[in-house]
């Protein structure tokens, strides 16, 4: 914490002085050229909040003590099933002492039931030979193949898999480390979801000194997640069986090999097959060759993964392209020719300027070529905004609907909906403005592909920090917050995950694309229990329920305008139906919010940076 707090009041003094002083914090000079100030200060109070000390909270929470040993210890004895995990190493020419200390922390493992499979790419090292002779020889559960040629990585992985004997592979590099209860959590995984397929847990990285760092608490099993960054590896469990129907590892894909084969494997089973083990037990290498440091260690890495992708939409007939990002890739979906209409629904009551500019902005930025309007009059009194309205009747593709019952937006936008000619429908506020001229193109094509139900923009406040990169539920004690609420532009987020397209258990419907029949399948919005608050949220829980996914893209860049400063739904007169609509959610969607699948328990509950849980929401040992 001294030097975090050290690093502040430097990178404080760089902001103000220039790059001059900043060349002392490199990492801080690198946020300040992507955010300025703005992003430097940010990072800077999330690194050093108490709560984001993970030293100290590796200490608390993620090292075991001699009880929870002997709890494991005794769990592993009551099993009924102990199935075989077959850990699969591919190795060529590591750091003796690494390799070392990753076989043993396969051997310290408490769950007894595995086997090491290693094969050696012909290492010119002669003591990598000689450390793994010497394994094999001591402990019979290691097996070591040496392939009298290199081949590189997949070549390497398909010799260790043709030595397993286990129903279960468990992926791990040659300078690894597995947590020592890492293969209990999986097989009490495996028994307790006996239809699993695949499995993944959460992952960290450790350095030279043996430092643990930089934490990846993962969401639950989320695909268009796993189309932007690898959420699977590491620590990736897969099917022996199901590995070998789809041929093992490709040839040709270094770098991504083992995102490629999740990839073949995860097409022939259903998303309920893949688990996921919300705990860090894997600790991945930092070093100058790794890409736990840097993507650009591996260049061909991205390169092969993009390969992956393109060829895993080719298979499963999905018309779209990836792109490496620098920290991900994003898949650009086609739209269909002719692209359908779209319904833009906007409720409004007065607000000439507000509305104004969205609309304006809209017909101005959009690229998209197929849309119609429907302004959704509530009661406007303001004769300017009545001529307005007027004048937009006129236009062909405009139309204005008067409803002048109390405000219940979600009976507003139900009745619009009603009305609306497009196959698809889009929920705008009218305090959005249009920054990116693609986002309808971009919503619309993620809102078309099967299974997709609600899509929902990256919403921006006017000061260019993040008012909605998706919705995380029972943040606060309450209903839902704002994934990275508050951050800078420029910045990734935790994880990257303010700037990559992935699922989220709901978005706002203050700009959401949903297909008509989708909407109307699940009923609309909940015009009785929900005229006001929560109705998006509820919505999309519905779509969920229904079997569909909610996606979140952040190449649908817009402005939200008012909500930066209208203030919290509970002035006196009004707090009364918002606890009545609140408590209807909590009673409706209570295991959701306790645990929602799309965050991790790991996390905190009480604020919207993705900082971490004291304590975190896992069972003991």
């Amino acid at each position: 914490m001294k030097r975090l707090a050290q690093l502040f009041r430097i990178a404080g003094k760089a902001v103000q002085h220039g790059p001059r002083l900043m060349g002392r914090v490199p990492q801080a000079w690198r946020v300040y050229r992507k955010a300025g100030r703005q992003g430097v200060m940010w990072e800077l109070r999330r690194r050093t909040r108490p709560g984001n000390d993970y030293a100290a909270w590796v200490q608390a929470h993620d090292v075991l003590d001699a009880g929870q040993r002997a709890a494991i210890v005794a769990r592993v004895a009551a099993m009924t099933s102990t199935p075989l995990i077959s850990v699969l190493m591919p190795t060529y020419n590591p750091d003796p002492v690494w390799l070392r200390a990753a076989i043993d922390s396969v051997r310290s493992q408490l769950y007894p039931h595995w086997e090491l499979c290693i094969a050696d790419d012909a290492s010119p090292n002669e003591a990598v030979r000689d450390v793994l002779r010497q394994y094999s020889q001591d402990d019979a559960r290691i097996k070591v193949v040496f392939r009298p040629k290199n081949g590189h990585i997949s070549a390497a992985s398909n010799s260790a898999l043709e030595v397993v004997s286990g129903p279960w592979i468990a992926l791990m590099d040659h300078d690894d480390l597995l947590a020592e209860h890492a293969l209990f959590w999986v097989a009490d995984c495996i028994a307790s979801h006996p239809d699993a397929r695949l499995i993944y847990s959460d992952e960290d990285k450790i350095d030279e000194k043996d430092q643990r760092s930089d934490p990846y608490f993962k969401p639950d099993w989320n695909p268009d997640l796993f189309r932007s960054q690898n959420v699977f590896s590491h620590l990736g469990v897969l099917s022996t069986e199901l590995v070998r129907e789809v041929g093992g590892f490709r040839q040709g894909m270094e770098g991504s090999q083992d995102w490629d084969l999740v990839l073949r494997c995860m097409e022939r089973i259903g998303p309920q097959q893949v688990r996921h083990v919300p705990r860090v037990l894997y600790h991945w290498r930092i070093h100058s060759e790794s890409t736990a440091r840097s993507m650009n260690a591996k260049p061909y890495a991205a390169v092969a993964g993009e390969r992956a992708l393109n060829e895993h939409f080719e298979r499963t007939g999905v018309r779209a392209t990836a792109e490496y990002v620098g920290f991900g890739y994003r898949a650009h979906y086609a739209l269909p020719e002719p692209p359908p209409l779209v319904s833009l629904v906007i409720p409004t009551r007065n607000g000439l300027a507000l509305t104004r500019q969205c609309i304006d902005s809209i017909a101005r930025k959009t690229t998209y070529p197929n849309y119609e309007i429907l302004i959704v009059d509530n009661g406007s009194d303001d004769p300017a905004v009545l001529a307005y309205f007027r004048e937009l009747a006129a236009r062909p593709n405009i139309r204005v609907l008067r409803d002048d019952s109390p405000f219940n937006y979600s009976a507003l936008n139900n009745m619009a909906v009603a009305q609306a000619r497009g196959e698809v429908v889009a929920l705008v506020n009218n305090d959005i403005e249009v920054r990116s001229p693609d986002w309808l193109s971009e919503m619309v094509s993620l809102a078309l592909q099967p299974g997709v139900g609600a899509v929902g923009a990256r919403l921006w406040y006017p000061d260019m920090t993040l008012q909605h990169g998706g919705v995380v539920l029972g943040l606060g004690g309450g209903v839902a917050g704002h994934a990275n609420k508050g951050l800078p532009k420029g910045l990734n987020g935790y994880a990257g995950r303010a700037a990559l397209i992935q699922s989220f258990s709901a978005v706002t419907a203050a700009c959401l694309v949903v297909r008509k029949s989708v909407y109307e399948e699940v009923g609309g919005l909940d015009e009785e229990r929900l005229k006001v608050a929560f109705n998006d949220i509820d919505f999309c829980l519905r779509l969920r329920e229904a079997g569909y996914r909610n996606v979140w893209t952040p190449y649908a860049d817009l402005l939200h305008h008012e909500s930066a400063t209208r203030g919290e739904d509970i002035a006196p007169e009004k707090r009364e139906r918002f606890l009545r609509e609140e408590n209807y959610m909590k009673a409706r969607w209570a295991e959701l919010l306790r645990h929602d699948p799309a965050y991790n328990p790991n996390l905190t509950a009480d604020a919207e940076d993705f900082s971490y849980a004291w304590p975190p929401r896992v069972e003991a040992p």
